[in-house]
């Protein structure tokens, strides 16, 4: 998208260009999504079944289309210039009222405003002001207005279904088949969303700065990881009431070990080199596609496997320190052990789908140690939660090792580009400052 509106339009908006990183606006607005991130592993935590933790997947998954329109809308324009801070100020506001809603998103609380319309509404608020600013970006070229015009129907055809959602079948039915109408109505606003994007999002949307979207999309990786280490801490005790016991301290270094290699597994070489191939992509219709593929649809599960993850450690360091449970703890069951090593497994199973789709590199060690963990989930959730976590370590950190040594070059070359291009910056930056600071 393309602007010519002249020096009024630049009072009020200023667009993005290709060396523009990411803001402190933009920082200031993903703390929403910490508290999005320990709102939902902690719903999911007090009320464990197979429904909510597919409740969970649909709630992360408008959560992360909301923080899409943001990121996007960053790298368009300069979100801390002109207007774009009172617009990131309403996005960020409505995008808190969403997470409050979380709880009462599919089921009416007693109290209070209508839980269910809540949420859609928030959400419509949410994705309305991003819109907003895009259209306005394109309203000077007609054929991207016209794009622009059946986009932003989009978040009213999702916002309608969620409406549908929370209100029709309590109304109609009840019981199995009400809940099975609402899942079916919120799984299609999210295929509204995500249908949509693959069809029209490629021809519509233009990633001016590589830099800025891989950053963004990195720090966000860098949340989810953070919740699962505040996760770790944060059960149903607070840390000071927790006796510093071996079994206690034996988690909190399994849940920060594996953790420390997920982080490896990711920034290590594939964070820097997924970077290096989107500068590369010097047309704009194939970058916009590989922004959306590596990116905005790969790194949805990335985050959402950390998430679970999370989940799987919230309550591990309090059931590790309770006399009333085995030093090793009880056994892991087969819900636990799905959301504990199928977090695992999916994150390491969208790094492998990412390097194989844009690096164009099979990860043999990621994949491999998918298939093992996958493998070994029904034995592990006959053991003692401590001596899964300790299995589950052992894995990740087999195959991030085999991973690292597996050096043909490839990796030494991202590397040493990753840090030239640093150290260039660094000194451009220096000479800057000296003729102007």
């Amino acid at each position: 998208m393309r602007n010519s509106g002249g020096t009024r339009w630049a009072s009020v908006v200023r667009l993005g260009a290709p060396g523009s990183r990411v803001t402190r606006l933009e920082l200031f607005f993903d703390l929403v999504f910490v508290f999005a991130f320990l709102t939902v592993t902690g719903l999911t935590a007090s009320r464990p079944s197979w429904v909510n933790l597919f409740h969970a997947l649909l709630v992360l998954a408008l959560l992360w289309w909301c923080w899409q329109g943001f990121a996007g809308l960053g790298n368009l324009v300069r979100a801390d210039q002109g207007v774009l801070p009172v617009v990131g100020f309403v996005i960020g506001a409505a995008a808190f009222l969403l997470v409050l809603s979380i709880p009462g998103a599919f089921v009416d609380q007693p109290g209070g405003l209508n839980g269910p319309l809540v949420f859609a509404v928030c959400y419509f608020l949410v994705r309305a002001p991003q819109l907003a600013v895009f259209g306005w970006v394109a309203r000077s070229d007609p054929a991207q207005f016209r794009l622009w015009l059946r986009l932003a129907a989009l978040p009213l055809a999702a916002t309608a279904l969620l409406v549908a959602a929370g209100q029709v079948p309590p109304r109609v039915t009840s019981g199995a088949l009400a809940n099975a109408i609402q899942l079916s109505l919120w799984t299609a606003a999210v295929l509204v969303e995500y249908v949509a994007g693959i069809i029209l999002g490629g021809s519509y949307w233009v990633v001016t700065s590589a830099g800025h979207w891989a950053e963004r999309h990195a720090l966000m990786v860098l949340l989810a990881l953070g919740e699962s280490i505040i996760a770790l801490g944060l059960g149903p005790k607070a840390i000071s009431a927790l006796p510093l016991t071996g079994p206690v301290m034996t988690a909190a270094v399994l849940g920060v070990a594996i953790a420390a290699v997920l982080w490896w597994a990711y920034f290590d070489t594939l964070a820097p080199g997924v970077e290096q191939r989107l500068h590369a992509a010097r047309e704009p219709g194939a970058r916009a596609r590989l922004a959306r593929n590596a990116y905005t649809y790969l790194h949805l599960p990335m985050v959402a496997g950390i998430i679970f993850f999370a989940l799987g450690l919230k309550d591990l360091l309090a059931e590790s320190a309770s006399s009333s449970t085995p030093s090793w703890g009880e056994p892991l069951g087969a819900f636990w052990v799905t959301v504990l090593y199928g977090g695992v497994a999916v994150y390491l199973l969208s790094l492998a789908a990412c390097a194989l789709l844009v690096l164009h590199a099979v990860r043999w060690p990621l994949l491999g140690a998918t298939v093992v963990i996958v493998a070994v989930a029904p034995a592990a959730a006959g053991l003692p939660e401590l001596v899964a976590v300790v299995l589950l370590a052992a894995l990740c950190v087999a195959a991030i090792v085999a991973e690292t040594l597996r050096e043909d070059g490839r990796r030494r070359q991202i590397r040493q580009l990753a840090l030239e291009e640093q150290i260039a910056a660094e000194m451009e930056q220096t000479r800057w400052r000296q003729h102007h600071l």
